[in-house]
């Protein structure tokens, strides 16, 4: 019955949607992300058994707690034989709630489990108990070396935590071991056997509840017929693809043979059932096809201030507030923009890569972004983007920009010069056509594109230049705001020329000569879908490789400080970075979300032009925290990892905050196989044995952690001059992705490895 009216509520939403079919005990983590911050199953039929159970004092309750990013709760018997070493553990009594840790369990674990105690705490105890902490691997280590039995006539409790050796005592674990009837050592957990051949996926075709095995070795996107079902057998997951044009009586005879239901079953009319759904969308007054207006907002305040480095040759040469205004395709630049937001100085760096830019210039610009950004004070955040890809934010910062084509490079100039080809270079006072855009009333861009007819589009306006002449072109379907900033792009680019308005429709002829004559062009409007749905990723590294779990419902709370995640925007990426994280500089982040992009973890064609954010924890802006809903007062410069945080908070304890220290703005190392610069002799004299690691940011401070001298070195200038030399070597990191449909996603460069193993921070 559920089944079959799911397939109804499908053919009601347009056949779009995705079924999951869920069974408890192997719920996936999506289905757990929408019931914060856990579920935990009832043993009874009776509705009021959570409320007996909080009025039963004698009662004590056992719980195993799973999962980094969804807690996966199960009650189990308590019993000193339950616990292990590998799982985080949860023992409810009437006046205390014990947290038990195993040696081998992560830190995120033990951060989940902490929101199940407060879960526990205020439904089942009113918010009135104690917490107490116990660390599994250090009591039952040091209770058995020590000879302690338990004897529960003494009056003795001990108890340790662990961190990098040091041992602290405490009254609870004794507590602890007495709920069991005294100590007794924990089994070491059996070594898991880990095979290395990966299963082999099994497509079938559902003829009529009959699955017909496909022989195909390689699994295409062309195999799949739209007039057809199929089973994909993954092993762990079971995939049932149902093709467009197939009809509802058959989709729900494909859910009978998935689930192995009955040959024999009564299929149900599904017209009805579509005309209810489609009732109630229309009596809530939903429609489905509505797209939304699109609404410029400010995503950043126009009050900073804007500064522009041209990269030349590994060094950086600052333009003039003029000619700041002016970017060439055949450069690369770093665009600063600092502003204060809720009190806070903030420093937005841009490296921007010219389509036709030198592999030379763009080698060096994401180092000497990473120097400036080091060298400033308050909350940096650096940021990647491309000619032809940039989003609204770039365009914001600026108040007028003009993008030309050709260089002022040195590095440019000479290709120019070995190839002879000037074709398209921008020459004042000759041939050139603007496509002219406005963000909003004080933000308006000119980009040059190709001087023909087929560059043209009714829904924009374009300024075409011959010479001493000028046409502005006013697309039929373009928008009045476009129309307000033509004016003012003409005094940029001709100050004192007058122009001939051109309407879409009464081109003389003079214009269309300068175009080389008519052409077909874009005549559909265009206009601005859905937004895509954002989502959060984890990334960590196995034996070199960059593998991702996606995050599901996330939120702010979500950000542990110990892992490295990547919001996924569809047009823009953001790679988070936590303090107590693997990740070391803004170069082996930017990296990270280049593997990102180009290992086919994404299902669709992301180009590798996808603007990448990096942000470290503490210097989030608020063009990042919009995508959260963000808790300002959730300080996320507390000592100590996500763990210790939420268990000082969880107890009312005063969190202790750290003291930024400037000190610690040094280069910071780097991981071989993931990025690298040459450090010259003064640098390496410079370098103390043991380099603190600094991201950066004033958020780093005591979290600075001691890095071993083994590491590569890298070293670059704290404080650059506008003329500042750099050279940098970027390695080419790669990893591998396994894709089941290959022909779908990226042909080429889609597995991608490092060359070393990242290891992961407990």
């Amino acid at each position: 019955m559920a089944s079959d009216k799911a397939v109804e509520l499908d053919a009601a939403l347009g056949s779009n949607t995705v079924q999951h079919r869920e069974t408890q005990g192997e719920e996936s983590d999506k289905f757990l992300s929408y019931f914060r911050p856990c579920i935990i199953p009832v043993h009874s039929h009776s509705p009021s058994h959570m409320e007996g159970s909080r009025n039963k004092s004698s009662q004590t309750t056992m719980f195993s707690c799973e999962g980094e990013h969804v807690a996966r709760v199960t009650e189990v018997v308590f019993s000193r034989s339950s616990l292990d070493h590998k799982g985080v553990f949860i023992v409810d009594t009437a006046s205390k709630i014990f947290v038990f840790s195993g040696c081998n369990s992560s830190v995120q674990t033990r951060a989940k489990a902490l929101d199940v105690v407060r879960h526990l705490k205020e439904n089942r105890h009113s918010g009135r108990c104690e917490i107490a902490a116990i660390g599994g691997a250090i009591c039952s280590c040091f209770l058995h070396k020590s000879g302690w039995k338990g004897d529960n006539s003494c009056s003795f409790y001990l108890s340790m935590i662990a961190e990098d050796g040091k041992l602290v005592g405490d009254s609870d674990a004794g507590e602890f071991w007495n709920l069991f009837g005294g100590y007794a050592p924990i089994p070491r957990d059996l070594l898991e056997a880990v095979s290395m051949n990966m299963p082999l996926e099994k497509l079938f075709w559902i003829n009529k509840r009959t699955l017909v095995p496909m022989e195909a070795h390689l699994l295409d996107r062309e195999i799949l017929n739209s007039d057809r079902s199929y089973i994909l057998d993954c092993s762990t997951e079971i995939f049932l693809w149902m093709g467009m044009t197939t009809l509802v009586s058959e989709r729900k005879t494909s859910v009978t043979a998935l689930e192995h239901w009955p040959k024999i079953v009564e299929m149900k009319l599904y017209d009805a059932g579509r005309e209810k759904v489609a009732a109630i969308f229309k009596h809530h007054g939903y429609d489905v096809t509505e797209i939304p207006e699109h609404e410029p907002q400010q995503l950043i305040s126009c009050n900073g201030s804007l500064k522009v480095w041209l990269v030349d040759c590994g060094c950086t040469t600052l333009l003039s507030t003029e000619e700041q205004e002016k970017l060439y395709t055949g450069d690369c630049y770093i665009v600063q923009y600092s502003y204060v937001e809720d009190g806070k100085d903030y420093h937005l760096f841009f490296a921007w890569y010219g389509k036709n830019s030198i592999k030379e210039d763009s080698v060096a610009t994401a180092s000497l972004m990473s120097s400036l950004a080091n060298s400033v004070k308050g909350h940096p955040v650096v940021a990647q983007v491309f000619d032809g890809r940039e989003p609204e934010l770039f365009f914001s910062i600026f108040k007028s920009l003009i993008i030309f084509k050709g260089g002022r490079s040195a590095a440019y100039k000479n290709h120019v010069v070995q190839k002879s080809d000037r074709n398209g270079c921008h020459q004042k006072d000759e041939v050139a056509l603007f496509h002219v855009q406005a963000l909003r009333h004080d933000c308006v861009q000119a980009i040059q594109v190709d001087l023909v007819a087929t560059s043209l589009n009714s829904s924009h306006c374009y300024i075409l230049q011959d010479h001493s002449s000028f046409f502005i072109w006013l697309g039929s379907l373009s928008s009045p705001s476009d129309h307000n900033m033509l004016d003012r792009m003409m005094n940029k680019l001709c100050p004192f020329k007058q122009s001939l308005l051109v309407r879409e429709g009464s081109e003389p002829d003079d214009f269309w000569k300068v175009l080389g004559g008519r052409s077909e062009y874009s005549k559909e409007k265009r206009v601005k879908g859905w937004p895509a749905d954002r989502h959060l990723y984890a990334c960590r590294f196995e034996q070199g490789l960059l593998k991702v779990k996606e995050v599901f419902s996330f939120c702010q709370d979500d950000l542990a400080t110990e892992e490295t995640l990547v919001l996924d925007c569809n047009n823009e990426i953001y790679v988070w970075v936590g303090l107590h994280s693997d990740v070391t500089s803004k170069e082996q982040a930017l990296n990270i979300g280049k593997m990102f992009l180009q290992d086919g973890i994404l299902h669709d064609r992301r180009s590798i032009e996808t603007t990448v954010y990096i942000i470290t924890e503490g210097d989030e802006p608020a063009f990042f925290t919009d995508f959260f809903k963000w808790d300002s007062s959730k300080q996320s410069s507390m000592v100590g990892n996500s763990f210790e945080r939420k268990l000082a908070l969880l107890k009312g304890l005063s969190p202790k905050l750290e003291t930024p220290d400037r000190s610690m703005r040094r280069p910071s190392l780097r991981r071989p196989g993931v990025s690298s610069e040459t450090s010259t002799p003064e640098h390496q004299q410079q370098r103390p044995t043991a380099a603190r690691r600094a991201f950066g940011s004033a958020s780093a401070g005591r979290f600075a952690r001691e890095r071993s001298p083994a590491a590569a070195p890298t070293a670059s200038p704290s404080t650059p001059s506008p003329r500042s030399r750099s050279s940098s070597s970027t390695s080419t990191p790669t990893a591998v992705a396994r894709q089941l449909f290959p022909a779908s996603l990226h042909a080429s460069e889609a597995v991608h490895a490092l060359s070393n193993s990242t290891s992961r921070r407990r």
